[in-house]
């Protein structure tokens, strides 16, 4: 039987598109550390609940967390005193997840003005404290973690989000999605009559923190990422093609509302199962984009069918949408995000 495959225009025409995009993945994958200088900060709104601040209040480690019951802190926070504090994310940007927010602090009160049991000094906080903020999938998919610390309390620093109402604190870095990560990190104000924490004894059980309740706390992070998201460009324009023959979309043959499109993009970071550092992801299995993948199109979120590393590529990652219908016709922006963390927007035509 004669083979014919080889001589169809349309196979060595997508020979040819597969070979080149594969190229323009790997060698943008290359140009990351110089994305480093230039990724604009990211907002992320992290919703907590169930926070219980638990005080060491007692000096007796065999009654630590061995009170079934709501225990009030003894003491009322004395200088100088170590807290525990646990509380669960619920959500990041509005967006359903799990995970864990594991506060370590010290009581250091410090007062302009001389009062007893306070540290004079020129500025106004209650403690130094490091959270770490541990994000999963609503499936328990781990996502990656975010470490902070700084000073409690007091004013917020300058150049935060409005919506940032007091604390001190710097983003110190970050593992899976947020690794490499930096930026700065508050608390927004609580709706009258709702607490932010609830403050226990450290005696109090805390496997019956849920049950006993806690506070409810919305962090604002200004995170820089090491490097966003960033679709591929190729001689013919922004690496996104038509599903049904992985064209790319251009003026001659533009997107449709309500058509399967593909994009090609570096920086989606981690995926699953794991790939190790500057190795391409395998040909035999998917690789899944381990954090929620968006994509907007003029500024509509998209559906987004599939996210996984491109076969054989190095950082190099594929993601199969569909155009929201009733997209409007000409140009289009479209920007994709990975771990709430967006990268640049390009323009494609839709009729």
């Amino acid at each position: 039987m004669k083979n014919t495959t080889r001589h169809n225009p349309l196979h060595v025409l997508l020979l040819h598109w597969k070979t080149a995009l594969a190229a323009v993945l790997c060698a943008a994958a290359f140009s990351q550390p110089g994305l480093a200088q230039v990724a604009a900060p990211s907002i992320l709104q992290i919703d907590v609940a169930n926070n219980v601040l638990y005080q060491e209040d007692t000096s007796d480690v065999s009654k630590f967390a061995t009170n079934p019951n709501v225990t009030a802190d003894s003491h009322s926070a004395k200088n100088f005193n170590r807290a525990i504090g646990v509380a669960d994310i619920v959500a990041v940007n509005g967006q359903p997840v799990t995970g864990t927010l594991i506060r370590s602090a010290m009581n250091v009160s410090l007062s302009t003005a001389t009062a007893p049991g306070q540290a004079i000094a020129d500025t106004v906080r209650t403690a130094l404290a490091v959270f770490t903020f541990e994000i999963l999938k609503s499936d328990g998919t781990p996502i990656g973690t975010i470490v902070i610390s700084g000073l409690a309390a007091g004013a917020a620093p300058p150049g935060v989000p409005s919506s940032v109402t007091g604390n001190n604190f710097v983003i110190t870095g970050g593992t899976g999605a947020f690794l490499g990560v930096r930026g700065q990190m508050g608390v927004a104000a609580n709706p009258p009559g709702v607490a932010s924490q609830r403050v226990a004894s450290m005696t109090e059980d805390p496997a019956n923190r849920r049950l006993n309740g806690g506070g409810t706390q919305r962090w604002i992070a200004q995170l820089i990422p090491m490097s966003a998201p960033q679709i591929a460009t190729t001689p013919g324009g922004p690496a996104v093609t038509h599903s049904s023959d992985s064209s790319l979309v251009t003026a001659s043959k533009p997107a449709a509302a309500g058509e399967i499109l593909s994009l090609f993009a570096n920086g989606l970071g981690p995926v699953n199962p794991g790939v190790d550092p500057g190795q391409p992801f395998p040909s035999s299995t998917l690789a899944i984009v381990n954090s929620p993948v968006d994509v907007t199109i003029n500024g509509k979120l998209a559906e987004v069918l599939s996210a996984t590393g491109y076969r054989g590529a190095v950082d190099g990652y594929q993601v199969n949408f569909r155009v929201p219908p009733g997209t409007a016709k000409g140009p289009a922006s479209i920007q994709v995000s990975a771990a709430w963390i967006s990268g640049p927007a390009v323009s494609v035509p839709v009729q």
